[in-house]
């Protein structure tokens, strides 16, 4: 059964070189960064067009969710802003979510992402108590999936062409990562 109390009293997880603490509105300059960046807009599929008000305000309002986790990655050592990643689309019945994560433009390939999603899933496994965290990432991120490999994560498909991206079409991977099986 679902720990309710620990999706709605939003923690702070701390790391080796990171620390993961609750999205607010002063992470809206580097989620604002991030949004604009074509590289990350690539990798994460976003297409949409956000103002920085709507960045703003949906940071301040990540607090307020009961059902689902935002949180800011944070330098530990100087409190810089280097991401932020989430635990969403709760499925109570089967006791599952999906993460999804997204570093500053220049931060991957440091070992951020897996640090960050290692304690993510810790506290979604004995905190939560979920079963399962799930994700996609696009087949051509190959960055991104071995970092999600290095997590934790295991592949369990594929959906073929299911991204369509500036006029090309890209395959889909499906991975997650199990309760037991992740350590």
């Amino acid at each position: 059964m679902i720990n309710d109390d620990a999706l709605r009293d939003k923690p702070t997880l701390i790391g080796e070189r990171l620390r993961l603490v609750p999205l607010q509105a002063r992470h809206a300059d580097g989620l604002w960064q991030a949004v604009r960046d074509p590289e990350t807009r690539r990798l994460t599929g976003t297409l949409r067009e956000f103002t920085y008000d709507d960045i703003r305000d949906w940071c301040a309002g990540r607090g307020d969710q009961a059902d689902r986790l935002d949180l800011a990655i944070e330098d530990a050592a100087t409190g810089e802003f280097l991401g932020d990643l989430a635990l969403n689309e709760l499925d109570r019945n089967n006791e599952s979510a999906d993460v999804r994560i997204a570093l500053l433009p220049g931060r991957p390939g440091k070992g951020l992402g897996v640090e960050a999603l290692r304690l993510l899933l810790h506290y979604a496994f004995e905190e939560i108590r979920l079963h399962r965290v799930q994700l996609d990432v696009f087949a051509f991120n190959d960055r991104a999936v071995r970092a999600y490999e290095k997590a934790g994560f295991r592949h369990e498909g594929r959906s073929r062409q299911a991204h369509h991206w500036e006029g090309e079409r890209h395959d889909v991977l499906w991975m997650a990562a199990l309760n037991g099986e992740w350590r």
